[in-house]
């Protein structure tokens, strides 16, 4: 055992890693440690100040689900934006799970929009999980406000993937777009112009969300698509109909 896993492990909730492993099927129950995220955010913050860091960050792959957790949480704090590219291009093949995915936020991201908007295209095209994942993601934090162009819709809705950890990101990015953008997001759910799993489920989860009128809710409630059992095609609801049922 490292130095660095016996810290680790210092801070271990056997039974919150019990908790995390149900979070995350598919990876092995003895990959979980056991920290508590909060707890691992402010070690990392630590962390980044010790020589250690640095070997640390170049040491792929690692053993533990929290050591990948650490990773993305120290890649996160890097400041200079070429060497946070590089080393988040780096750990993302060996990203095999959600949390992990989602758990990188880089700050630096949001001070160079033109040029991660490059790498995103690139993320976002990837057949590997989560990197796909993680370029729908910074482009749902970083590009549905003041930088929005309607043109960043094109580049989840051309993800096709079968994965759900991707489609459900697809759906997340959606729900988030029609909170923030429904004039032009709208269009993309009346014209079916995502797969019918996603269709629904971005319907699903904007209806959930507090940030959607219920004028609005009750207009996309008429725009969910049927599938017939059995059936290789789909039936859609006419958007103009749909309008209809919403006006009566």
């Amino acid at each position: 055992m490292t130095s660095l896993q016996e810290r680790l492990f210092a801070m271990q909730e056997k039974q919150y890693a019990a908790f995390q492993a149900k979070l995350t099927p598919g990876v092995p129950m003895e990959s979980f440690i056991g920290i508590r995220v909060p707890v691992l955010r402010k070690f990392a913050k630590e962390f980044t100040k010790e020589a250690e860091c640095e070997e640390f960050l170049h040491q792929l792959p690692h053993q533990y689900y929290d050591e990948n957790m650490l990773h993305g949480l120290l890649i996160s704090e890097v400041k200079d934006y070429e060497e946070c590219i590089r080393l988040t291009d780096r750990f993302l093949p060996f990203v095999d799970n959600w949390a992990v995915c989602d758990i990188m936020s880089p700050k630096v991201f949001a001070k160079h929009k033109e040029e991660l908007l490059a790498k995103i295209k690139t993320w976002s095209k990837s057949s590997h999980v989560y990197t796909c994942r993680f370029g729908i993601e910074i482009l749902m934090s970083h590009y549905l406000d003041k930088d929005f162009k309607a043109e960043y819709l094109e580049i989840p809705a051309s993800a096709r993937s079968e994965e759900y950890y991707v489609k459900m990101m697809v759906a997340w990015f959606f729900a988030t777009a029609l909170a923030k953008q429904w004039d032009r997001a709208i269009p993309y759910i009346e014209q079916n112009r995502l797969a019918p799993w996603t269709h629904n489920k971005t319907i699903q989860k904007a209806i959930e969300s507090y940030r959607i009128t219920p004028e609005q809710k009750e207009y996309l409630r008429a725009l969910k698509v049927f599938v017939k059992p059995n059936e290789q095609s789909q039936i859609y609801l006419n958007s103009a109909m749909a309008r209809k049922r919403v006006t009566k």
